[in-house]
């Protein structure tokens, strides 16, 4: 390992100035598949950011031969005959808490940069981030799956200050085809809290909104992801999986409901903070339940409006941020749903609150779904208050979850066929530099006797004689390269199977020598030290 870095020159934004990563701890749950139905929103700290440092030095070793000759000839030979994966490093709320979700929730309006920085790592082509409640996921096309992994765990780590060694102990990883699967899942609502549920379907259409024309969000992943919208759809139009499924926020108006004494329920004074997608829908489901007056805080009142035209049988009280403490002080229940990167209530704020009604067992509640949290920890040491988060929603989902499982297992049907055709798809890529190697061949032979058939013609040729041959010598090419080029394509409905489409790749690299002395991914790896060491310079 340290040959290879020393010799590529490769360097990482840590104090270390070589992108060597030893193996500590264990590597927990890193091909892990599970198969568990069950959403999720959030923000993102890119200080420090991850970056090389321009004043870092580079180590290299003193040789006579270029990096990619040493790396040849080295024990790493193996790592030039890899073809590039799409992998997925990712932390949810099987397999980690809220505290630590929340140090890695980034932002809707920061995924651009955090996609710009996963791509300048110098293994990482691609990339994409899902960032909810209940997730961040980044899934990439990493041109080594063993270094990809590293120097994205590792990005993780500076973006969140979690210690490497305690990441690999709630991360996941996923590659290929078990990546592919999992999205689908994801966008299907089966990996869901709330099994069914549709918000994820939306976030996921946003990862594709929010990277059209981003650097690094290219063909491969957009084409994952733009498939995963369409596995979506299909699934809850076949199965009705979400037919009565409840939300984050339905779940959490149900769990307050469970929580509050029954003889409250219709008298209980409600405050909801956050008037944004969240917010907008745990007003709508309190009021489907019976809940006629609600008070709700948010920085503008220009997002209470349109909900006020929709619920014209509710009142709706609109009160800015600045007096959130004072709406507190009078509300038994209170829904905090906003994207604030800061807490909103501390134990020292939560502790000057009067009582709460007697009606409600003088027992604030507070229903916190928003991630980073909105209410410390430690506001429930208090004896007069509760404080439930997204993580305690799942006693809520339990039941809701048994009566789809049916629907889930007729969903994974659909999923297994998407699969297939996104991975033929996928695959059937692999010829591209093979097509376009061909037709740059041809494309040299027509140049080249153009030009031997004009010049003995000789230079009193008409224009338009010129052109007519110019035209006929791009029609016999076009005709001849008509057949070849069909049978190297495939769109995943082809009735051709992908190794039929291999072996014609490769038959044709044969026949027509085609295939060059570096391969692609050396080709990628050499650009991106080039890159690399052009920005040090």
């Amino acid at each position: 390992m340290d040959f290879f870095c020393n010799a590529l020159g490769i360097r990482n934004s840590s104090s270390c100035s070589v992108a060597y990563f030893p193996v500590r701890g264990r590597n927990s749950g890193n091909n892990l598949r599970y198969n568990n139905l069950m959403p999720e929103t959030r923000s993102f700290r890119l200080n420090p950011r991850c970056e090389v440092a321009p004043n870092a030095e580079i180590r290299s070793k003193p040789s006579s031969l270029s990096a990619l000759e040493l790396l040849k000839t080295s024990a790493a030979d193996r790592y030039t005959k890899e073809s590039s994966s799409i992998v997925v490093v990712g932390l949810n709320y099987r397999a980690a808490p809220i505290e630590i979700r929340e140090k890695l929730s980034i932002p809707e309006a920061q995924w651009p940069q955090a996609i710009g920085e996963l791509c300048a790592l110098n293994h990482i082509e691609e990339a994409a981030v899902l960032s909810t409640c209940n997730r961040l996921e980044i899934y990439v096309v990493a041109l080594s799956q063993h270094r990809g992994i590293k120097e994205v765990t590792e990005w993780m780590s500076k973006i969140s200050s979690v210690p490497v060694s305690e990441l690999r102990q709630h991360r996941f990883l996923l590659y290929n085809k078990d990546a592919t699967k999992h999205l689908f899942e994801v966008s299907s609502g089966l990996d869901s809290l709330v099994l069914g549920e549709g918000q994820i379907l939306a976030q996921v259409k946003q990862v594709v909104k929010t990277g059209q024309g981003v650097p690094g969000f290219d063909r491969k992943i957009s084409g994952l992801f733009k498939h995963a919208i369409t596995v979506g759809k299909r699934v809850r139009t076949e199965t009705n999986i979400a037919t009565g499924s409840v939300s984050v926020s339905s779940a959490a108006v149900e769990l307050a409901m469970l929580k509050l004494p029954e003889s409250s329920h219709a008298n209980a004074r409600i405050l909801v903070i956050g008037a944004g997608k969240m917010g907008k829908l745990v007003i709508k489901h309190l009021a489907a339940n019976g809940y006629k007056r609600i008070v709700v805080v948010n920085r503008t009142e220009d997002k209470v409006a349109p909900i006020l035209e929709e619920l014209k049988d509710v009142e709706l009280v609109y009160k800015p941020l600045s007096e959130m403490l004072t709406c507190a002080a009078e509300a038994d229940a209170i829904f905090t749903c906003t994207a604030s990167e800061t807490l909103l209530f501390s134990k020292d704020q939560v502790q000057m609150l009067p009582p709460a009604e007697s009606q409600v067992g003088g027992q604030r509640l507070f229903i916190d779904i928003s991630v980073p949290r909105n209410v410390g920890s430690c506001v429930s040491d208090l004896d007069n208050v509760q404080v439930y988060n997204v993580d305690d929603l799942k006693e809520v989902v339990a039941a809701n979850k048994e009566d789809r499982l049916q629907k889930a297992m007729e969903a994974q049907t659909i999923i297994s066929e998407e699969v297939k055709q996104f991975e033929a798809w996928k695959d059937s890529l692999e010829t591209v530099p093979t097509i376009k190697k061909l037709r740059a061949y041809a494309e040299r032979i027509r140049a080249s006797e153009l030009e031997k058939c004009l010049s003995k013609m000789g230079d009193d040729l008409p224009k338009n004689k010129k052109k007519a041959i110019y035209d006929m010598s791009l029609g016999i090419v076009n005709k001849l390269l008509h057949g070849p080029m069909q049978h190297l394509r495939c769109d995943g409905n082809d009735n051709r199977c992908l190794n039929e489409i291999l072996e014609n790749m490769h038959a044709l690299n044969r026949i027509f020598s085609l295939d060059t002395e570096i391969s692609v991914l050396e080709q990628k790896v050499r650009a991106k030290v080039e890159q690399s060491q052009k920005g040090d310079s």
